[in-house]
Order: C-alpha cells, then structure tokens, then sequence
C-alpha cells in the first residue's frame, strides 16, 4: 500500500514550493490533479514536479475553468495554490468558494510572506524569504556574503514541507471532525521555525550573536575544507570523541596544540588550527580523504554534486537517485518499512484535459483512488 492513496488532491499549477508539495504527495501515492491555468511554451516544463500527477489546461477567469475547479474540489481532499493573497478569491475560488461545495475540504495556501502583513502583497523569490526570516544570516563563513541554497532553505525547507505538514495535519483534523481548514504557509514562518535547532543553541551559548563566533562558522572542526585537487570536503567532528577520533586519524593525537585537555574549545586557538588542518587536507584530493575518513566516526563527508552523488556508493545502494528518460532525479522519500517507492513515469502538463472535461461534462467521477470511510 501506498501510504497516501486515499487522498485525493487538486493543484492550482504555479511554480516552486506548491508544485513540489503536490509532487511528494504524489510520490507517496496520493491522486493529483494539477490545473494548468495556461499551455507553457513547453509542456514538459518543470516536469520532474509533474511527476505522478494528472494534468489539465483550464482559464480559471472562464466560467468554465471556474466550474472545473469546483467540480474537482467537491470530492477532493486538500486544495494547493500559490498565488498571491486575494487572486484565487477575485477568481472566485477562494475558500469561501471551495468549502461551499465541501466542507471538508483542507485548503492549503503557499505563499513567501504569508495572507497577511506588511510584505503580503509583495513579490519575491527564496532568498529573500530566507534573508528576512533569519535563515540566511548564517549560511556562510563569517568573512563572505550570505550565499542561499538555491530554492532549498526557502522554497522547500521553509514552504513546500511546511506546506505539506499543514495539509496532512488538516485532512487529519477533518476525517475526525468533518471540517476543513485553510492552511496559511508562508515560507517566512517556515524559515524562521526551522531555526529553533540553532537558536536553543544559542540559548546554551553554541551559537553566538556576533558572525565568526559559532561552531558553524568559525571552529575547525566543524568546517569546510578545500583538497588538493580543488575538492571540498566537510569535518564534523563536535563530540569529543569524534574530535579525539579526528585528531587520531590525521596524526595529531600528540600535538600539544590540539590534544591538550578541554583545547578543544578554546576559541583563541581556533583560527590557527583551522589553519593548520587546512595546511593538511590540501596536500591529497578528496578521494585520498574519502577513502581514509569514510572508514571511520569522524563526522565527515565529500561535498559532491548532484551528479557526482548519484555514483556515490552509498547513495546508489539506497536507489536515491536515478535517471529516467534521461534524467537524474531522486526518490520519493522517505521510506515505509524499509522500502523505498519507485519514481513515477512523469506527467505532460495537460496531457488529461480531454479526459478530465470530458468526465466532468458528463457527470462521471475523476478520482481513481477511494477515499477512506468518514
């Protein structure tokens, strides 16, 4: 069994956190109906988010489209769109609207600055969300700029899995109760929830206030280093005994600089350390450090590309990545009892219109999952 196979999902189509919301929902089995407000230069555009999905081309500002949609929600269980706040109501497919025809009906709204606020009517993009909500603040070292994660701190982190969570959570809510929910996902509010890690940190004196003065940006062992080859490799090595571990390794076990009792967490002897190990690691490439530390708990890991990590042995004996049609895209995650789920032929972006309408026009059901008993 697909663990969400009785679900069933209407995505107003857009780009970025909604689509790739539907896409894992997809993935974990549920029935997705994306509709395509207009026919893209390309119907593949986008199409590793596509995957999984049906799809059908409707003008939400037709009376047609309008009723399209409506007749889609009436059976389904969670609504995503991620339009800016009052479109989707000027539309007439607000909440107010969809509910109307199901009460249950889990309404999941995507957007950065959340419906409400000073920003709210704005435009913007993942790094803005992510500077704003604090999250970029410490994404670098403490001597260069802020650098985002492409579409990951924002985007997915901070909007697509809180989005997720919030739609899940709802149809919960309402297969016990009978009522729905309007989700507000607003990738600010992710963003910023997600650093509750980093600042109970802070609370302890982990994290500082000031930049370059944090485990994460300034300590050696917990570091990014570059190799002989022009590589880069990361160090972990927090707890003592995988910093003890780190120092056997590399043969500084009886350096007084490093092995003396609680030196570890002298912050004055921090830049010439990391110095040193720098000095170290940039004599071999990153496969001499793979091979040695890779063996062992010293915390550390290659920094591969997309495409280097799908040849990772670790990688390919979980199937994490894959190529399909010739191209590389990763699994659905995460796993049930130990089994991973296969990726899903991908979707042309209005490749059911026919279909769908059709079913519709003549009154006939859409969904091909049955929904759980209420």
């Amino acid at each position: 069994m697909r663990v969400l196979e009785s679900l069933r999902v209407v995505e107003i189509g857009g780009i970025g956190p909604g689509p790739f919301c539907a896409m894992h929902l997809a993935d974990l089995g549920a029935d997705v109906i994306s509709v395509v407000r207009e026919a893209p230069e390309s119907t593949t555009t986008g199409h590793l988010l596509n995957r999984g999905k049906r799809s059908v081309f409707a003008d939400l500002k037709s009376p047609e489209g309008r009723q399209l949609v409506l007749a889609l929600v009436r059976d389904a269980d969670i609504l995503i769109e991620g339009m800016r706040p009052g479109v989707m109501e000027r539309l007439g497919l607000g909440p107010a609207e969809c509910r109307a025809v199901n009460s249950r009906l889990v309404y999941g709204r995507m957007t950065g600055w959340g419906q409400d606020g000073p920003l709210a009517p704005r435009a913007g993009h993942d790094n803005n969300y992510a500077a704003l909500s604090g999250a970029l603040w410490g994404c670098s070292p403490a001597d260069a700029r802020p650098v985002s994660s492409f579409a990951l701190l924002g985007d997915i982190g901070g909007g697509a899995l809180y989005l997720m969570t919030g739609v899940l959570a709802g149809v919960i809510k309402a297969r016990e109760t009978g009522v729905g929910s309007v989700v507000d996902a607003a990738i600010v509010d992710g963003a910023a929830h997600m650093l509750n890690l980093a600042l109970s940190a802070r609370q302890r004196g982990v994290v500082a206030d000031q930049r370059g003065h944090s485990i994460h940006d300034s300590s050696p062992f917990y570091e990014t280093y570059v190799c002989a080859d022009g590589h880069h490799i990361t160090l972990g090595s927090i707890e003592p005994q995988f910093y003890a571990l780190l120092l056997q390794v590399l043969g500084l076990e009886n350096d007084p600089d490093f092995s003396a009792p609680g030196s570890q967490w002298d912050k004055t002897a921090w830049p010439r350390r990391r110095a040193r190990l720098q000095a170290i690691l940039i004599t071999q490439d990153r496969a001499h450090w793979q091979q040695l530390l890779e063996a062992s708990d010293v915390c550390f890991g290659a920094v591969l590309s997309p495409l280097e990590a799908a040849q990772h042995p670790h990688m390919q004996a979980r199937g994490v990545y894959s190529q399909q049609g010739g191209v590389l895209q990763a699994a659905p995650a995460p796993r049930f009892d130990g089994q991973a789920y296969p990726v899903q032929t991908r979707c042309l972006l209005g490749q059911d219109t026919q279909d769908i309408t059709q079913s519709v026009l003549e009154g006939q059901g859409v969904w091909r999952s049955r929904p759980l008993a209420r």
